[in-house]
């Protein structure tokens, strides 16, 4: 399985807009950031996880040719709003499947209402198949299964996923004991943590490093980064040595 981070970065992205703080003046391009997404990929199989703004350009970077669907974490735009930009995949490969809690879905329907129609559809638009994901209960995704990780963003309920030995957790500030539990003997764990300085609904660096310790991972990534983390170069260095900021591009085998 190949892991390929399209954004780790905040909703705001980095450079922030208007912004002179030092990382957003940063000319080392991993300190460069597109809203948070990852691309995930194994023998003929190709699956994005959240399609943001930056959605189309992340695709055009990465190059991929396909996509067998895509799997939502929760409803917020940076998370959500490239949905239209499937439209080059569903010329050429018909309906995008999508997997979203019910909530998640209904937000969808009524944000891109023209994408979700069966009546008087535009013929330029894309269509989709919905499969609702509940919690609790895995599914099949290509020749394989994805479970469903219950987690907190504030008092929203959010979905992480499991696929065999990666899981992917973004915009967490809490998870129940008895989703940690769905988490032993990961290979690789992909978790945010927005700054160094406590957040009300996001992990922090010291919150992220926690969950990372108490589940041992062979290793970690740490993604949804604001500038307020600090530089890549430097954070980097306080890490633990199987711990890594992810950054855009990266791409990992697992």
């Amino acid at each position: 399985m190949k892991v390929w981070f399209l954004g780790t970065g905040t909703s705001q992205g980095i450079p922030v807009i208007g912004c002179d703080d030092a990382v957003c003046r940063s000319t080392d391009p991993r300190d460069k950031r597109l809203r948070v997404s990852v691309w995930v990929q194994w023998g003929d199989h190709s699956y994005i996880i959240d399609c943001g703004p930056d959605f189309r350009q992340q695709m055009l970077a990465c190059q991929c040719p396909k996509v067998d669907g895509i799997l939502y974490t929760h409803e917020h735009s940076d998370h959500t709003a490239g949905l239209d930009d499937i439209r080059p995949f569903f010329f050429r490969q018909g309906d995008i499947p999508v997997y979203a809690h019910e909530r998640v879905i209904k937000n969808l329907q009524k944000r891109f209402d023209y994408i979700f129609t069966d009546e008087d559809k535009y013929p330029g638009a894309p269509s989709v198949t919905v499969n609702e994901v509940t919690a609790g209960h895995a599914f099949p995704l290509g020749d394989k299964i994805a479970e469903p990780i219950s987690i907190k963003h504030g008092d929203l309920d959010v979905f992480g996923y499991r696929i065999e030995d990666f899981a992917y957790l973004t915009d967490i500030k809490y998870i129940p004991p008895l989703e940690t539990e769905k988490l032993r003997g990961l290979k690789v764990l992909v978790v945010s943590a927005l700054r160094q300085e406590p957040h009300d609904t996001h992990f922090n660096l010291e919150e992220a490093l926690s969950l990372i310790s108490l589940l041992k991972p062979d290793r970690a990534y740490l993604t949804h980064i604001s500038h307020h983390m600090g530089f890549h170069g430097e954070v980097g260095k306080m890490l633990p040595p199987n711990v890594f900021l992810a950054y855009d591009n990266l791409e990992i085998t697992i």
